[in-house]
């Protein structure tokens, strides 16, 4: 295949993106209203904060706000996972992170698909969350294997979709007809079942073990759970959110609101009853839960220092709060982390100068117009403190444990509160996947490095530390 020929992945993957929210809109109608009330608390946003339309242009992140998603799928076997890291290489995307749910009650552990280069992410910054059922977690043994034998008996993927992976795989990528066929075959591994391929009373029975058992065993795929849009101001969103006939969740996920965000808040509106038909039924009596909406705000990504201090704060919150938050306690909740979290900078300068988050430095136009040559002797400090720099907090672009597993657990109900005595187990999800996944804190170390190289470069001055 001549390399003119050849669709970059990160255009299949924008393009596998868009087709994913249609789909998902036509499947969820709820999406549709929450994708437009995001719209319109982002231009409101811009309108009414001119610093943080500004930062945005010169940063190129204006250009991905309205491509921003992030979907989340689970799957139940090893050659599912594996297949599926497959399917996402096609376009452009890694296994970033590794997470265990089980300590929150969740039998799964996951990992993050995105593209982890820079340019790559401008593109398209879709990510899609996935988790492994860790079977081994079904205590009754019967159930536990005929949970094995359902889903060893699906396939996942269609017959054209394993062969353009393939194809990809041996000739480097896909042409343009290719690629349209791929973004549509790889589409229906996502899609939404009405029917279950277990009875009523299998079902009930995986639902009893964990609702998400059921979720993942009962149907014939990985239906996408949901897909979430990026906002500005996520507690705007969700003021607004009843506004629309949307109810939100009682607690957003993650840290308080600050002036300058850090890491990642979510919030989502409650799983679907959606009705469905059982393998002993003709027509839908049955129902299921299990996608929902969610919203997003992406801050500063930290460094391994400001993640400790991180999840100190955290921690001593939910230590005093001495419950899970919800509802009744989410007032308090909010409270108790506004007062630890005091103890983070709020502000760019603080936190670059404490080493608590990464940053990604920009020559400005008086760096342009300064004598180089006087500048062979200045440190990264001194050129920010001349104005010749400018240093932009990193976006995060992965997620976070705690945040996930309480999302996870807001929709699958009290009961899904379970604790695991079992510890994580990232050697043998790396085995299911095929590779090691990418330590994230490297990345963006890495995205770091490389501005501070093309800034020296600009200025002709010699490397930075």
């Amino acid at each position: 295949m001549s390399q003119q020929s050849v669709v970059s992945p990160d255009q299949i993957r924008q393009r596998f993106s868009r087709a994913m929210s249609d789909m998902y809109r036509e499947e969820v109608p709820l999406y549709g209203t929450l994708m437009e009330l995001v719209a319109q608390v982002n231009a409101q946003v811009l309108d009414s904060d001119p610093t943080v339309a500004q930062q945005l242009r010169r940063t190129g992140e204006i250009e991905r706000l309205d491509l921003e998603r992030h979907g989340a799928i689970r799957v139940g076997t090893a050659d599912e996972l594996a297949t599926l890291c497959r399917l996402f290489a096609v376009m452009g995307m890694q296994p970033v992170g590794y997470y265990d749910l089980t300590p929150a009650g969740v039998p799964v552990h996951s990992t993050a698909f995105r593209a982890v280069h820079e340019a790559s992410l401008q593109i398209s910054p879709f990510r899609v969350f996935t988790s492994l059922l860790r079977l081994e977690l079904i205590e009754n043994p019967e159930l536990r294997a005929f949970a094995e034998t359902v889903l060893t008996k699906r396939s996942i993927f269609t017959a054209q979709a394993l062969a353009l992976i393939e194809h990809a795989e041996q000739h480097g990528g896909l042409n343009e007809q290719q690629a349209a066929n791929f973004v549509e075959q790889a589409l229906e591994t996502f899609r939404w079942h009405h029917s279950a391929t277990v009875t009523a009373a299998q079902y009930q029975q995986l639902s009893a073990q964990h609702r998400l058992i059921a979720d993942v065993v009962a149907f014939k795929g990985p239906h996408i759970n949901h897909l979430t849009p990026r906002t500005l101001d996520i507690d705007s969103v969700q003021a607004k959110m009843p506004e629309h006939g949307i109810t939100p969740k009682a607690v957003i996920e993650g840290p308080p609101r600050r002036q300058c965000p850090i890491l990642l808040r979510q919030t989502s509106f409650k799983a679907l009853d959606e009705p469905i038909a059982f393998s002993d039924q003709h027509q839908p009596h049955g129902s299921h839960s299990a996608r929902f909406g969610e919203i997003e705000q992406r801050g500063a990504a930290l460094t391994p220092k400001g993640r400790a201090l991180y999840d100190r704060l955290l921690n001593a919150a939910r230590d005093e709060l001495d419950d899970f938050p919800n509802e009744s306690n989410a007032a308090r909740y909010n409270s108790l982390m506004e007062q630890h979290f005091k103890a983070f900078p709020d502000s760019d300068d603080g936190m670059r100068e404490q080493g608590l988050a990464f940053f990604r430095y920009f020559v400005t136009e008086q760096g342009l117009a300064a004598d180089h040559d006087a500048l062979k002797a200045a440190s990264l400090q001194d050129l920010i403190s001349a104005k010749y720099l400018r240093a932009v907090p990193l976006v995060y672009e992965d997620f976070l444990p705690v945040s996930a597993a309480g999302i996870f657990q807001s929709n699958l109900g009290d009961a899904a509160q379970i604790h695991y005595g079992v510890h994580s187990n990232q050697q043998a999800f790396d085995k299911a996947l095929g590779r090691s996944t990418l330590d994230e804190l490297t990345l963006y170390a890495e995205t770091q490095r490389r501005s501070i190289a093309e800034c020296c470069k600009a200025l002709n001055l010699p490397p930075l530390a």
